[in-house]
């Protein structure tokens, strides 16, 4: 029994960003075919089937990452109410996304959660350097992609202001 408490919540932080990747992979499913797909998007937008495996790896990613720091600061503390606050911030914002963007189809309002996403991500990757190394470098590849998104997003916003 000690052997499974040891990594479990290894295991237990690193699939909590899934649960809301999954949660709004429902909405996107649905939105993909007819909203979506009738939007114009630049000519960089990534093909849809990229967006699942990049999503599940910055999600691993970042968990483990939290992970990492809960370990450091020796668990939910003092200490850790920053870093970790932080994190559960943006991920919360994360989440947020998917509703709002797909499911409401407010493309604006998705453009400033991103933008609030990124931020707080930042802060939390800044606020984790400290602590662990290691755990700020694995917000690395979520930042660049958070960048993209917001990219796109604009784009898709600017090029579809008009669009019922």
């Amino acid at each position: 029994m000690e052997a499974v408490s040891a990594w479990a919540p290894a295991v237990g932080f690193t699939l909590l960003p899934h649960t809301g990747g999954i949660l709004g992979s429902r909405i996107t499913k649905k939105e993909i075919p007819v909203w979506y797909q009738s939007l114009q998007k630049p000519s960089w937008c990534p093909p849809n089937w990229v967006f699942a495996p990049i999503w599940g790896t910055l999600y691993t990613s970042m968990g483990y990452g939290s992970y990492l720091v809960w370990k450091e600061l020796g668990g939910f503390n003092e200490k850790s109410v920053v870093p970790l606050g932080l994190y559960a911030g943006q991920l919360a914002l994360n989440w947020a996304w998917t509703p709002v963007f797909f499911g409401a189809h407010k493309m604006g309002w998705g453009l400033v959660t991103l933008l609030l996403t990124t931020g707080t991500a930042t802060a939390t990757a800044a606020s984790w350097y400290n602590i662990k190394k290691t755990a700020a470098y694995l917000m690395v590849p979520y930042l660049a992609w958070l960048t993209m998104a917001s990219a796109l997003n604009y784009r898709i916003w600017k090029d579809n202001r008009n669009k019922k």
